[in-house]
């Protein structure tokens, strides 16, 4: 998906300068990374709002168009402030082509339904990461990974090395990790199959009596 934003270079800095900006339904914000220096910029409140409660935003090669010149960035942080949908303040790195980057990238879950540990089980299924580290060169970013849970059972667990990936993407882990990313709860009692099966023994000691 592509995405892009506006800025112009914001040559006025402070803390007071930024207050101001922010009165005027402005966002400051700076670009950084690659081998140019850093750039203070100016960004419209109203655009860059609506595109970070976009998921794709965070997790995109974005172009941002500064002065109507693009560059290519990440989103790397934002500061909202603590009790209103204000942003505060926007950062984002430089992207460049041959080299490799470092990013969390959403999950998406399907099948949870059709999974054997729901539909016939009873099991819970509950979602431990919503996001997972990556890295790979910009061109094979992913916007999300699928992560299919059609053979779940209950009480089993997926961890992040049991997720597909696309070509060229890698997980960055912490250590020797690997954490659990979805796992499918037995239910309150045992599971449905077991419950059945007590069930029938019951019915045939009551049939042989």
């Amino acid at each position: 998906m592509h995405i892009e934003f506006n800025a112009t270079k914001r040559e006025v800095k402070g803390t007071g300068a930024s207050r101001r900006l922010r009165r005027a339904g402005s966002v400051p914000g700076i670009i950084y990374g690659g081998d140019q220096p850093a750039v203070q910029i100016t960004l419209d409140h109203n655009e860059i709002y609506h595109l970070l409660r976009k998921e794709a935003f965070h997790a995109s090669i974005l172009s941002a168009k500064v002065d109507g010149q693009a560059t290519s960035v990440l989103l790397r942080d934002t500061q909202w402030h603590p009790y209103r949908q204000q942003v505060l303040h926007v950062d984002f790195q430089r992207v460049t082509a041959g080299e490799k980057i470092h990013i969390k990238v959403p999950l998406h879950f399907i099948n949870d339904d059709i999974a054997p540990g729901v539909k016939l089980q009873g099991g819970l299924m509950t979602h431990v990461m919503n996001e997972i580290d990556v890295s790979c060169l910009p061109s094979k970013l992913p916007e999300f990974i699928e992560v299919d849970l059609k053979d779940v059972q209950a009480g089993e667990s997926l961890h992040i090395s049991h997720i597909v990936l696309p070509d060229g993407v890698e997980t960055v882990l912490h250590g020797d990790d690997d954490p659990v990313v979805v796992s499918c709860m037995v239910p309150r009692g045992g599971l449905a199959s077991d419950a059945g099966d007590e069930a029938d023994a019951a019915a045939e000691g009551d049939a042989a009596e």
